[in-house]
């Protein structure tokens, strides 16, 4: 018997909405690093460039109640966020000092794991933007 075809074989894109998105665009490109696209208002990402072998994709559905989403710093009730961006980075330590140099809003903390480290961002519509490192 022959295996089926995979339904998902990877993460396709991520997609916002934005009440200014040229603002947001412009916050992703100098902030994050991401070569936006003039026309169509995206970029492209490697898949595994530097090869990592231990990043990955990730899809996860959380709890309506969940606070990981939450703003930073954390309100008294959840935040609104129906979603949360991940991005893999290079240079975890190096991008958040850059980040706070450039007066965003970054997460007090890095947490690190077996799984890597993480810390968040806000975007300047109040998205938390996930950081994550990959272990070596």
């Amino acid at each position: 018997m022959t295996p089926p075809t995979p339904r998902v074989v990877g993460l396709g894109g991520v997609f916002i909405k934005a009440r200014d998105p040229q603002l947001v665009r412009d916050w992703y490109r100098r902030h994050l690093g991401l070569d936006i696209d003039t026309t169509y208002g995206g970029c492209t990402l490697p898949l595994n460039e530097p090869p990592q072998p231990k990043a990955y994709s990730v899809f996860s559905v959380f709890d309506e109640g969940t606070r990981y989403f939450d703003p930073i710093p954390p309100s008294a009730e959840p935040g609104p966020a129906r979603f949360m961006i991940n991005f893999r980075v290079a240079d975890l330590d190096g991008l958040v000092a850059a980040l706070r140099a450039e007066g965003c809003t970054v997460a007090e903390q890095i947490d690190r794991s077996e799984y890597g480290a993480f810390c968040w961002v806000m975007d300047p519509e109040g998205q938390r933007v996930e950081l994550w490192q990959p272990p070596a």
